[in-house]
């Protein structure tokens, strides 16, 4: 079997007719744009497998019968650690701590507890059940919103009415052409004064234009790990906002998460070479022809 991974990917350990190649590959592990264009010239691609969760940067480059797999939870510990993080820093204030230090001002404020808090999951999939977990001892009253509703969730249709009330609004749900400036300014509006805006799923779910009005106007804050655009140009005013937090888009970047999504890659590559279904396949046929 031929496959093409990544110059990092460790590529001991696997049976001696899996064959790293560059070219002629039916297994592809892209983790880049370069990468994903290359796709549309493999001819005996059968199946593309990345080491993330989100799959709009690679999927329009997926040629048509080819079977997409992401990297289904293994990502979702170290992004649930950056949203309690980041809830946790903004209820303390570190922020504010950090603010103080650089001036070197003793001042005091008073910390906020999380407990009793209501935290609005947008997105509520591996990680977002993996953000609820985490949640779950602080004593923190879950509010839960996906595309569709089942018991204890609520449809996206109802995204305005679901974030009143909430201290949190935790934003994980991928990026599609139905989630496309899905927190909006009406859902943003919804908001309660002082609430925190979370966004660790793809920055274009939010639109940028309603959060920068709500957080110029002091209404809300924001914890962003993804922005609208990426990488965020240097003189955007979201540098430069009061109460803006920003990472770059690297919640889920932890040496843990990438070995755990390596793994992935390489079982389900065994799994290919076996025949077998495989796991966690976004579009194409579940089990590639042999």
């Amino acid at each position: 079997m031929k496959v093409l991974v990544p110059d990092e990917f460790p590529r001991g350990g696997l049976p001696d007719d899996v064959e790293f190649v560059e070219a002629g590959a039916e297994f592809a592990v892209p983790t880049s744009s370069a990468m994903a264009e290359r796709l549309a010239g493999l001819p005996d691609l059968q199946v593309v497998q990345v080491l993330s969760a989100g799959v709009d940067w690679v999927e329009d480059h997926v040629p048509e019968g080819v079977t997409l797999c992401n990297a289904g939870d293994t990502r979702s510990p170290a992004v649930a650690q950056w949203v309690v993080a980041v809830i946790l820093a903004d209820l303390i204030g570190f922020r504010r701590a950090e603010e103080q230090r650089a001036e070197h001002a003793w001042e005091h404020w008073r910390p906020r507890e999380l407990a009793g808090k209501r935290v609005v999951i947008v997105g509520h999939g591996s990680i977002g059940r993996a953000v609820e977990r985490r949640l779950a001892p602080f004593g923190v009253r879950i509010g839960r919103v996906a595309r569709s509703a089942r018991p204890g969730v609520e449809p996206v249709e109802r995204l305005a009415q679901a974030v009143e009330g909430a201290d949190a609004v935790v934003v994980l749900a991928p990026l599609s052409e139905s989630t496309r400036g899905l927190v909006d300014a009406e859902a943003i509006g919804h908001m309660q004064e002082g609430a925190l805006l979370v966004n660790a799923g793809r920055g274009p779910v939010v639109d940028n234009d309603a959060l920068v009005a709500a957080v110029r106007a002091g209404r809300i804050r924001a914890a962003l790990d993804v922005t609208d655009p990426e990488p965020l140009p240097e003189d955007h005013v979201l540098w430069t906002l009061d109460g803006v937090l920003i990472t770059p888009h690297n919640s889920g970047d932890t040496p843990e998460a990438e070995l755990a999504a390596q793994a992935l890659a390489r079982a389900q590559m065994l799994r290919h070479r076996a025949g077998l279904p495989l796991h966690h396949v976004v579009s194409g046929p579940a089990r590639p022809p042999r």
